[in-house]
């Protein structure tokens, strides 16, 4: 089994209106993260010759999807009050899985001590 990963970041503002200590108040994230992509074969022929998955095919999925939170105010795009490493992680997995096989996993690195993983299991 293998596990390809490729790194994103994106930049963010939200604001957690529930929440009980400072991030209640606006404000905004510097995000890192990495989506994962499983698989048991390799391509056996053609231009894909020996791999999982092309990067670069992932990056065709990824970059737009990227591109809809980066330097946007996150509680409006996800419609929500609390848009939080979690429900970035799982929005982000959704928006993904239909269109980049055997994607298993999303990461969310809000800080450089905190991140959430996101799998479909």
């Amino acid at each position: 089994m293998w596990t390809l990963t490729k790194k994103f970041s994106f930049e963010a503002s939200h604001q957690l209106t529930h929440h009980d200590g400072p991030c209640a108040r606006l404000h905004g994230h510097s995000y890192h993260g990495h989506v994962e992509v499983r698989g048991d074969h390799l391509q056996g022929s053609g231009p894909k010759l020996g791999m999982v998955l092309d990067y670069g095919d992932i990056s065709k999925v990824l970059k737009p999807a990227i591109a809809a939170l980066d330097h946007q105010h996150l509680n409006d795009i996800l419609d929500t009050n609390g848009p939080t490493a979690e429900v970035i992680a799982k929005w982000l997995f959704e928006v993904l899985a239909p269109n980049i096989p055997g994607l298993s996993a999303v990461v969310i690195e809000e800080t450089d001590s905190s991140s959430c993983r996101y799998t479909s299991e």
